[in-house]
């Protein structure tokens, strides 16, 4: 799957999205701020700066709990047949959609080697909004930008992309011809394969 060579390009980006808000932190840009201090105090207080342990996702699950939308996600990265599928397979899938991010931008983040991440003021559109930005190092400037909507609990993320490329979208190319043949049972047996080679490299 394209998926991981996305997942690499946004080392950052995906690590560094969404997490626990203080009262004050009502608009888009000030929570995916105050979410990159966050994460960042996690990598920067590993032990072993060459990865990424259970405590340090442990740490970087609580700071993201709550502020990503995973459901939204896997909604929109199945596409159609998420209308077909039952109560209890939408929050299987959920989850399992949850691990693979989790895992997969975790894995990654073990390359933190101080970027900086800045972002420009949100943009808003009736009851969603995107808050574009960039990690930035010696060398380079990768652009990127949060798809957020409005829920009953807050701001949450909907959506990345990275140089121009959505992470929904990505996901969604790679679901749709594994759905074709193999249904979403089959996604989803693929997927729970994945979990577990990304957990064994962790």
């Amino acid at each position: 799957m394209k998926i991981l060579k996305f997942l690499t390009l946004g080392l950052m980006t995906l690590g560094l999205m969404m997490g626990n808000a203080s009262a004050d932190e009502t608009s888009p840009k000030q929570v995916v701020s105050s979410t990159i201090e966050g994460i960042i105090a996690v990598l920067e207080a590993r032990d072993d700066k060459t990865t990424v342990n259970d405590a340090d996702r442990e740490g970087i699950r609580k700071v993201v709990k709550g502020k990503f939308d995973y459901r939204e996600m896997s909604r929109r990265s199945v596409g159609k047949p998420w209308k077909k599928m039952d109560e209890a397979n939408k929050q299987a899938f959920t989850e399992l959609f949850r691990q693979v991010l989790e895992y997969s931008y975790g894995n990654q983040l073990a390359g933190y080697h101080g970027q900086k991440v800045v972002f420009e003021d949100a943009e808003f559109k009736k009851d969603k909004a995107r808050v574009k930005g960039a990690v930035v190092d010696s060398s380079k400037s990768i652009p990127m930008e949060y798809r957020l909507h409005q829920t009953d609990t807050g701001w949450q993320v909907y959506d990345i992309k990275i140089e121009g490329v959505s992470l929904v979208t990505t996901f969604r190319k790679d679901f749709k011809s594994i759905i074709k043949k193999q249904g979403v049972d089959g996604l989803m047996a693929i997927l729970e394969k994945k979990v577990e080679k990304l957990k064994a490299k962790g």
